[in-house]
């Protein structure tokens, strides 16, 4: 059984020394802080949501939805908080509601910072890339990689990229990288497993929580760290994978509120999903009178976004406190809202904005642009490591310094620094470097 006071502890990832506690900022409001004035987190603003490369200006960016999943994962996290603190009487050991709300908050802000261009279609491009330059490379080398390694790579994932970043790339060459609280980067994890974990091992265990990976072979022991610090359950001693940290459930479903909300907005904004449509998705949930309003549709859709938005919050707070229990014994383990009244209406929504919004002609072709472009850059950053050739040596120069290999670092290492690379890229900026290497852009005349 996990334990509260444990989970919630203020232990910073590598760091050995107590928190140096500031009034009226606490460790985890401090987290959220390092999160906002980083690096990659600013890079979100131009990295595809749904509409890659969009000139509307009001159709969300990676940078706006993982605000607004902020917002949502507070709300979810106080509210809950509040009952916990009372259930477990934690107010006498120092936690209030606030710092499930802060904590909460801090993971969903930085629950997209991992992802590549181009959405999750750049991180298939990456697997994709990878898997073809690995059959080429294979017929001329000795095997690089072990088995877990290769898997890491063939399945990347956008979360093991963001836990890298948090815990080795920014702030480097500190230990633990920004140095983020263990329940933090705990709550963040919502896949807590290496890549390669055998269907043996699984022995049919359908839970949500195995569904990806969350940490590349580089850094499990960083993650191991992090659990071992927030006692999570390790579900085998064989493997490195364990039961989700609590609070990542709400992250998870502040994250499932919002695309699922917010994607029949945008889809209605960008005129492909009609009003009536609209109404019918979100007004389900909402259960508000439109009729006598005098708004413009746009404002109609913003009311019942926010009142859908609302009313799935309570949902998974009512779900999270009756399985709390069940949670903290590593039982439990499916996304909130699938239990709720609502679970057959989103997934209607889900299917409607497939349909019209994610299998759209002008959707569909940013994702082919996206595998060319990754596809391209991955393997000429790959292949410039490993060949000398002229045109190799070049494309390595267009690497920027902190992205070179060391002499003394395996293969594993050297790959895991182009995909570094290429996954932090903005999606205009991979455009923009996919043209100079293609000789379709030559720069300034």
């Amino acid at each position: 059984m996990m334990d509260w006071k444990k989970l919630l502890t203020p232990q910073r990832l590598g760091k050995n020394e107590p928190e140096d506690i500031q009034h009226g900022r606490t460790p985890f409001l401090r987290d959220y802080d390092r999160l906002v004035f980083s690096s990659p987190f600013r890079r979100l603003k131009d990295k595809t949501q749904v509409f890659s490369l969009s000139t509307n200006d009001y159709i969300r960016t990676r940078l706006i939805h993982s605000l607004e999943v902020s917002c949502v994962g507070r709300s979810l996290g106080r509210i809950v908080g509040n009952e916990i603190v009372k259930r477990h009487q934690l107010d006498k050991y120092g936690f209030s509601a606030s710092d499930f709300g802060e904590i909460v908050s801090a993971a969903c802000l930085a629950h997209d910072i991992g992802n590549p261009p181009f959405g999750h279609s750049g991180e298939d491009a990456i697997r994709t890339a990878f898997q073809s330059w690995h059959g080429a490379v294979q017929q001329t080398e000795e095997n690089f990689f072990d088995e877990s390694q290769i898997r890491d790579f063939e399945l990347f994932e956008g979360n093991a990229q963001g836990f890298r970043i948090l815990t080795k790339l920014e702030m480097p060459p500190q230990k633990g990288g920004m140095q983020l609280t263990c329940p933090t980067l705990a709550a963040f994890t919502k896949y807590p497993r290496e890549s390669l974990v055998q269907e043996s091992i699984f022995n049919g265990y359908k839970g949500r929580s195995i569904k990806k990976y969350g940490f590349f072979q580089a850094e499990k022991d960083l993650f191991t760290e992090v659990a071992e610090t927030v006692g999570l359950i390790r579900r085998h001693e064989q493997v490195a994978w364990w039961a989700r940290h609590p609070l990542a459930f709400l992250v998870e479903a502040a994250d499932d509120i919002c695309y699922s909300i917010v994607d029949v907005e945008d889809g209605h904004r960008m005129g492909y999903i009609s009003f009536d449509e609209t109404k019918d998705l979100l007004n389900e949930i909402a259960c508000i009178d439109i009729q006598q309003a005098n708004d413009s549709n746009e404002e109609k859709v913003k009311r019942m976004r926010a009142k859908a938005i609302n009313k799935l919050i309570e949902q998974a707070v009512e779900i999270f406190l009756e399985h709390e229990s069940v949670i903290l014994s590593g039982e439990f383990d499916e996304d909130l809202l699938s239990l709720s009244k609502y679970d057959n209406h989103l997934k209607n929504i889900n299917q409607k904005t497939r349909a019209t919004v994610f299998e759209n002609r002008d959707v569909v072709s940013i994702q082919i642009a996206g595998y060319e472009v990754l596809g391209k850059l991955f393997t000429e950053f790959a292949n410039s490591i490993l060949n000398s050739d002229k045109k190799s040596q070049l494309v390595y120069l267009m690497l920027p310094k902190e992205y070179y290999p060391k002499v003394e670092e395996d293969i594993y290492t050297k790959i895991l620094r182009i995909t570094d690379y290429v996954s932090g890229m903005t999606d205009s900026y991979a455009t923009s470097l996919f043209q100079q290497l293609s000789g379709i852009s030559l720069g300034a005349s």
